[in-house]
């Protein structure tokens, strides 16, 4: 029996039908969610969230940040801001990465702008482009 997944955000519901798997980054790791998986909820970091679709395929969500819950054979994602590839503007993407990566390198410190490029880097990897840098994402 497949999953039935949903992911919203308060903007959109990005998906909703049946999945063989979900992969997700709950707070201390990722995780896979499979048929009959035990009960779970847990705060989402900024990751894409993976639906895998029965038979082949999968769609990648931009998840930044939220909460999944896993009951019975239902696995549901909410997030105050997530994104499909083609939701994302990726020229939009690269500049805020380029901003954030100098306010990185002036103040290593600065939660904020980690933050701001961890999003950065999370949508230029979700839309595919091939300047995401590897910072977790």
């Amino acid at each position: 029996m497949p999953l039935h997944v949903e992911v919203v955000s308060p903007e959109d519901i990005l998906y909703e039908g049946e999945a063989d798997q979900v992969v997700c980054r709950p707070t201390g790791g990722e995780i896979a969610f499979l048929p009959g998986h035990q009960p779970f909820v847990g705060a989402l970091e900024t990751y894409p969230v993976r639906v895998l679709l029965p038979g082949s395929g999968e769609v990648v969500i931009a998840v930044h940040g939220g909460f999944v819950e896993v009951r019975g054979d239902r696995v549901t994602v909410l997030s105050d801001v997530a994104e499909l590839p083609e939701q994302i503007d990726v020229v939009r993407a690269r500049t805020a990465k380029e901003t954030a990566e100098a306010a990185v390198a002036s103040n290593p410190d600065d939660v904020e702008a980690a933050a701001a490029l961890a999003r950065a880097d999370l949508r230029l990897q979700v839309a595919g482009s091939t300047t995401a840098a590897a910072h977790g994402t």
